[in-house]
């Protein structure tokens, strides 16, 4: 029978439940613990709707009040001493990995460089609590950004995990087979900058002791299966690198529960065969971006390792051909039984939460997307279908099908004026009509830009008058017109702020922005 799992889930709920309770929490209009609540019932309600579909395994950790790197950075106890509350380094350690209310402070210290706009004076902070935020930077090829790990020559390791643990009770209240994920030390460390001279693979040893001693820990809460990323693999690494992996799994694949060594956004490549030999008891492969490894992973696992496919693409919006993808997988099916786990192909974090939500969407349109909601579905049909036979959700394939042909076929998706634009395009149409030496006169007569010209990135904050204008036209307070007349005024504004202070080259705002 092949296994059903996902990755991860959206945190922010069905409704941008998080996002709301956050933002009052930030600004001082609810406590921690209405805070922590939210986020409570979040996750129930998450498990109880993956519940319904039956999976085989359920995920724990996927959930974070903000990025699951700073969660990592707090698992493992390395905060960066400017966001500690008290400066007490023996403070932190009783607070690191818990709920209490010490520790959130610091947490979103790190994150936005203060808790709340009413933050206490302390001696370590400014009046307003403020310090500096940790550095964001894109995780991987998404727009996910995460809070950079930062570590020193003085940099320890020591496990904080209350929370986890925390989180794997709530859902072994809901459903026994659980399976917590956690970034891989290797990622971590790559992940992560050093603020000095330092050398952050010399701190792998130490590291490598935290992450042994959790899933120890994980074994005693009847744990059986963790899923932990290693995201790098899909990244040309050097023999360094790569070295640092087979020693850390050398060490974590002693451990009492089995590891399910998870790679997504990309092909393995020359990493695949090493990702194979690793000593773990599986690994999850990335199958939109990767399909053509497969067979070769097949061969390189061996007899005994699960090999888990992402089958549902885990970072687009757009329903999956249910028939080509059961096509490819019953010969796989065939071939590893029990030993193969079907999952969406990386955290569903990356898509809207339910399609359901959608009202206003003509019927063609939705008829195409699937989000978070609506990928488990997807899985979970293709489950059945491997598991009982096509006959039992045939009726389903075959909605399916007229959905994918309708999105394939659509004009809305071929548009023949668009076609016959394209068919028009000639060679002469890339080449310039004047050389650099001509256009570069004509642009400066035109421009009158000093050598070095001046200008900004392009968004200027929105603010609390633009927040209400768009407030106002959404329950009727105003109409189409009186918005867009009062949006050009904000650009007028932010155009003649520009002038005064003498910037060469100007930019609108982005007033109209709404995201």
């Amino acid at each position: 029978m092949a296994k059903l799992h996902h990755l991860g889930f959206p945190r922010i709920g069905s409704k941008r439940q998080l996002k709301f309770a956050l933002e009052s929490f930030w600004h001082g209009e609810s406590s921690k613990a209405q805070l922590q609540a939210i986020a409570t019932n979040l996750r129930k309600q998450n498990w109880l709707e993956q519940q319904a579909l039956q999976l085989d395994l359920y995920t724990v950790g996927d959930f974070s009040l903000y990025d699951q790197v700073l969660d990592t950075s707090f698992l493992v106890g390395n905060v960066p001493q400017r966001a500690q509350q008290s400066g007490n380094a023996k403070n932190l350690e009783s607070n690191l990995g818990s709920n209490s209310e010490s520790n959130l402070d610091d947490y979103f210290r790190v994150a936005r460089g203060r808790s709340q706009q009413q933050a206490c004076c302390s001696a370590t902070h400014g009046a307003s609590g403020e310090t500096q935020a940790g550095e964001m930077t894109k995780w991987f090829n998404t727009n996910y950004h995460y809070i950079v790990p930062e570590f020193n020559a003085q940099t320890t390791f020591s496990l904080h995990a209350q929370q986890l643990v925390a989180q794997i009770e709530e859902l072994q209240q809901i459903n026994k087979n659980v399976k917590p994920v956690i970034i891989g030390p290797v990622t971590y460390l790559w992940l992560g900058k050093e603020k000095d001279n330092s050398q952050k693979l010399d701190l792998l040893p130490q590291l490598l002791a935290v992450y042994s001693e959790l899933l120890a820990l994980l074994a005693t809460k009847g744990i059986s299966w963790v899923q932990i990323d290693e995201p790098i693999l899909v990244l040309e690494l050097d023999k360094q690198w790569q070295d640092v992996l087979q020693k850390s799994y050398q060490k974590l694949g002693q451990a009492e529960v089995k590891l399910l060594l998870t790679t997504y956004f990309g092909q393995l490549k020359d990493n695949l065969k090493l990702a194979c030999e690793l000593p773990v008891a599986g690994l999850h492969l990335d199958a939109i971006n990767a399909e053509h490894e497969i067979n070769d992973a097949i061969n390189y696992l061996g007899e005994h390792k699960v090999l888990s496919l992402g089958i549902i693409n885990g970072c687009n919006i757009w329903k999956t051909d249910l028939n080509a993808s059961i096509e490819k997988l019953i010969p796989i099916h065939q071939k590893l039984q029990d030993r193969l786990w079907l999952a969406p192909s990386s955290s569903l974090l990356h898509v809207p939460v339910d399609l359901n939500n959608e009202q206003k969407l003509d019927y063609e349109v939705k008829s195409w997307l699937a989000f978070a909601v609506q990928k488990l579905q997807e899985l979970s049909l293709l489950g059945r279908a491997l598991n009982d036979g096509i006959d039992t959700v045939e009726s389903t394939f075959s909605y399916n099908k007229l959905c994918i042909d309708s999105r394939r076929n659509s004009e809305r998706v071929h548009n023949q004026k668009v076609k016959q634009q394209v068919r028009e395009i000639s060679p002469e149409l890339g080449q310039r009509a004047q050389g650099f030496d001509q256009r570069a006169p004509l642009q400066q007569a035109y421009l009158k830009l000093p050598s070095y010209p001046t200008t900004t990135i392009g968004s200027f904050p929105q603010t609390n008058d633009i927040r209400n204008l768009r407030k106002a036209k959404r329950v009727g307070d105003i109409n189409e017109t009186q918005y867009k007349d009062a949006i050009k005024q904000s650009i007028e504004l932010c155009i003649n702020e520009q002038n005064k202070i003498g910037l060469d080259v100007l930019v609108h705002g982005e007033a109209e922005r709404n995201d």
